[in-house]
């Protein structure tokens, strides 16, 4: 969740790592700072807050070196303050470090380092990284060695960097359970925890696995693992661009984001499609898709907005491909002891691909042999490397922390995935042929839907003092009601729930007065007349009503406060519509009331920390 950036070469590092900071701000963040070797002895420099300040900070000092280290951090250890955080440091400043990830047995080392007379002045599982690496430093070892030696008394996860003003022509990093990538550039090399903190200077990346060690000077990379074993590198060119990942002229990356969503659904389904057949090709599960469409039980795994696209998941495969399906927090999965059968297919999902309980959730299903398949946007994440097979969502850069074209990309893939299943087992040509056709219009409607922001911005107006928000839905569009309500909690900071509509009365209606506002997710399908039901429930006990309807029904407007209306489609394509007026409702709304949108508080966009 943290950020790193590394830089050794020839130029002044520290432009560098600010700017690379900056490209990490929407990872989410409480303090920020850098290390640097200044004449031969280290130098850090950090403040809580924005990157901003510390950037201030640093234009005063006017300083100078061709090697360092930056970090953002999210705390875990320790109150958001300059000494807890990043970089930390020896007793004799002559090592630093900065630490993603967490060190659970933090306390046991700590202790035994105290033991041997080492100070501590931080709150941080992470600063004893870089007493243990120095206490290997005295007993002769190399920087190298010592880092090794250390890793193998850690319990936990890591993406670390260390530089010793003794060895000033290295940078010594290491990972376990947190993204690290070098970027490789000529006479000068880079690191960082995302790509998009580099991208300005090298396409050319190389990833790091779990349990690799690199040492990476100006001109050279080395590769290990911690027992000292050599490994050989790829080398891989990425496509992204610096204009993929600035605001484009608009306000917030989120809304931005929200805007890019018909090009996003469009680039999901690009070549993906035989029309003609009403069938699918999906390059990445080609080698596996006969398994996959005989498994005995299919289970979804995934975190907060990806959990809920695996909700309307279940709903598409367990319809159309009549395969058994659970979707399941991974938070939980792996500590259940959860029953897996060399005939289940089990999904992945995450926007990053770095999401660290749907990670260690892949690795238990992998080692009792189950088939495991990723679902996630970030091309050579760690899901990506490492289940057996999987689909790209292609959504491009998603910056802000609230997850929105992520969320439809998604979506649109369980529906190909579904349709993939469905034409190999009992779907019918015709019937494909109906869900291909509606696909390839999705994007089209979203476009029309994204027409009336002008509108939901007016909603929001009304409501942006309310303290507590409901969402109701039913069938395929449940799970859009969990969605909306998450999406204005984590940027409205308004508390909201999202229930199934038909559990309102079981308990939920005992909130409703005048001052409760209520969101019915309500385009006419099979269970529009018991939505209006619900709608009259909540209109008799004084609740203030939006809906989001079909563009064609003009009679639920005599029944609600407001009603944002949406184009038509089929039941298992609506959440791709039913959502995105939920996204601008959120958006507004969290505007309105003056917070920061793309970076809310408490929150990181990549949560590499179980």
């Amino acid at each position: 969740m943290c950020g790193i950036v590394g830089y050794i070469g020839e130029r002044n590092c520290i432009p560098i790592l600010i700017n690379g900071l900056k490209r990490l701000e929407y990872r989410g963040y409480d303090s920020a700072g850098i290390g640097i070797v200044d004449d031969d002895s280290c130098l850090i420099v950090k403040n809580k807050g924005k990157v901003s300040l510390l950037e201030d900070k640093l234009e005063s000092l006017d300083l100078k070196s061709s090697i360092g280290l930056g970090h953002t951090r999210w705390a875990t250890h320790g109150i958001p303050n300059e000494i807890n955080a990043h970089p930390h440091s020896n007793e004799d400043n002559s090592i630093f470090l900065i630490h993603n990830g967490i060190i659970e047995n933090y306390q046991v080392l700590k202790k035994g380092l105290m033991g041997f007379g080492y100070k501590f002045l931080s709150e941080t599982d992470s600063e004893v990284l870089v007493h243990l690496i120095d206490s290997f430093t005295k007993r002769g070892h190399n920087l190298t060695k010592s880092v090794q030696l250390a890793l193998h008394e850690v319990e936990g996860t890591y993406g670390l960097a260390v530089i010793s003003s003794k060895e000033p022509d290295k940078i010594i990093a290491a990972r376990k359970g947190s993204p690290l990538v070098v970027g490789i550039g000529e006479n000068e090399n880079f690191l960082a925890s995302d790509v998009s903190a580099i991208i300005a200077h090298t396409k050319q990346i190389i990833y790091l696995e779990d349990g690799e060690i690199a040492v990476i000077k100006k001109d050279e990379f080395t590769a290990k693992t911690i027992y000292d074993n050599a490994i050989e590198k790829e080398v891989h060119e990425i496509s992204m661009t610096l204009e993929e990942i600035d605001r484009g002229g608009y306000a917030h990356f989120m809304l931005k984001e929200i805007m890019e969503q018909p090009e996003s659904l469009r680039n999901s389904i690009r070549g993906r499609i035989i029309q003609s057949e009403g069938d699918v090709v999906l390059g990445g599960l080609t080698d596996v898709v006969e398994k996959l469409a005989n498994s005995k039980r299919i289970i979804i795994t995934a975190c907060g907005t990806s959990w809920h696209a695996g909700l309307v998941g279940e709903y598409m495969l367990e319809q159309f491909c009549r395969i058994p399906t659970e979707v399941e927090y991974a938070s939980e999965f792996r500590y259940r002891n959860p029953i897996i059968e060399k005939d289940d297919a089990i999904f992945f999902i995450s926007q990053s691909g770095e999401t660290a309980d749907t990670l260690a959730a892949l690795r238990e299903a992998k080692m009792k042999g189950a088939l495991v398949l990723g679902i996630c946007n970030a091309v050579g994440s760690s899901i990506a490397r490492e289940t057996n097979a999987g689909v790209y969502t292609h959504a491009g850069p998603e910056i802000g922390v609230a997850s929105t074209k992520a969320f439809t990309s998604q979506l649109t893939v369980f529906a190909l995935i579904a349709l993939l299943i469905a034409r190999r087992k009992s779907l019918s040509r015709v019937d494909g042929k109906q869900i291909a056709d509606e696909l390839l219009l999705i994007p089209d409607k979203v476009e029309k839907i994204l027409l009336l922001n002008d509108e939901i911005e007016k909603i929001a107006e009304e409501f942006k003092d309310a303290t507590n928000f409901l969402y109701l839905g039913r069938g395929y569009n449940f799970p859009v009601a969990l969605e909306g309500a998450l999406k204005l909690k984590e940027i409205s900071y308004i508390h909201a729930e999202g229930y199934p509509a038909a559990e309102m009365k079981h308990g939920p209606i005992a909130l409703i007065d005048e001052n409760m506002p209520v969101v019915f997710i309500a385009p006419k399908d099979s269970t529009y007349e018991k939505i209006l039901s619900n709608i009259q429930e909540v209109k008799a006990r004084g609740g203030r009503t939006i809906a989001i309807a079909s563009e064609d029904d003009n009679d639920i407007d005599q029944l609600v406060d407001y009603s944002i209306k949406i184009p038509n489609t089929i039941r298992m394509l609506m959440p791709i519509l039913t959502v995105i007026p939920l996204q601008l409702l959120a958006y507004h709304i969290a505007v309105k009331k003056g917070l920061d949108v793309d970076q809310p508080r408490n929150l990181a966009k990549s949560v590499t920390v179980e």
